[in-house]
């Protein structure tokens, strides 16, 4: 059985939860070998529990996003965020390493969504769009490959999320209220770290500036629920996804990984 070696660009808590589950050996196809964050501090924490699980080799913590490279990983988690992504997706794809992905807000842009398609058109290699907080993908996909749909995307959440974005009044600690309306690409400018999922669906569907967007205030509320709506003329689906934290996305990264090595794929 072929190991492949994996690195880690972002070393928060959904990068723990991928370390963890290849740990619990839950991808027993790879080998983790390097970590980077913007704190090396991070990036080492996360390699002393590679180090200290004895799996028989070691994973190196990176000073530098070069340095990971230069470790020449088959695939790069990036859990970091859509700017990093940016940073990091042309010199990876260069590199020959493929990249498994949560920032798809990135993707937005349609001159880098084109630039990181063409460059891994001809580096041989990969870009892997996690789930996240939602799922669906194949439906999504199927019915815009059918016939001429309207997607619509809703987002409920608390208020705290929204503090440190141009929306959030104190208002809306007491006062239920839709926040944005538009666009995925213009949602992804004005929340750059909050709504990757909606260009995901946007990518897997009629695009980021063809699909509806709106993000709902609730006041104590808890997590995140995503709606979405793809309807045709023959086929309506509705797709709603209730998380009560963030580990979903963590874990639907174990999932693409796994999916990639699976003789059998979802």
């Amino acid at each position: 059985m072929k190991a492949h070696t994996l690195a880690i660009a972002g070393c928060g808590k959904l990068a723990h939860i991928v370390a963890d589950a290849l740990l619990k050996d839950l991808l027993p196809n790879y080998k983790l070998i390097g970590s980077y964050s913007r704190s090396f501090e991070k990036a080492e924490a996360l390699a002393k529990k590679v180090d200290r699980s004895k799996k028989g080799y070691s994973c190196k913590p990176c000073h530098s996003f070069d340095e990971l490279l230069q470790l020449k990983p088959d695939y790069i988690v990036e859990t970091a965020s859509p700017a990093a992504f940016r940073e990091m997706a042309i010199p990876a794809l260069k590199s020959g390493s493929s990249i498994v992905t949560l920032s798809i807000g990135a993707l937005a842009d349609a001159e880098f969504y084109e630039t990181v398609q063409q460059t891994a058109l001809e580096n041989n290699s990969r870009v892997h769009l996690a789930s996240g907080a939602i799922g669906g993908f194949d439906v999504m996909r199927t019915i815009a490959l059918m016939e001429q749909s309207t997607v619509t995307f809703t987002t409920k959440k608390g208020p705290n999320p929204l503090k440190k974005t141009k929306v959030y009044e104190d208002a809306l600690q007491t006062e239920k209220r839709e926040v944005f309306k538009g666009d995925a690409k213009e949602a992804i400018a004005l929340f750059p770290t909050q709504v990757n999922v909606a260009v995901a669906a946007a990518l897997a569907s009629v695009g980021p500036e063809n699909i509806k967007v709106s993000i709902n205030s609730i006041p104590d509320y808890v997590g995140d629920d995503h709606r979405i709506e793809i309807k045709g003329e023959e086929i309506h689906a509705i797709i709603d996804v209730y998380s009560k934290t963030a580990q979903i996305a963590g874990w639907s990264v174990v999932n693409t990984l796994r999916n990639i090595v699976s003789p059998i794929v979802f």
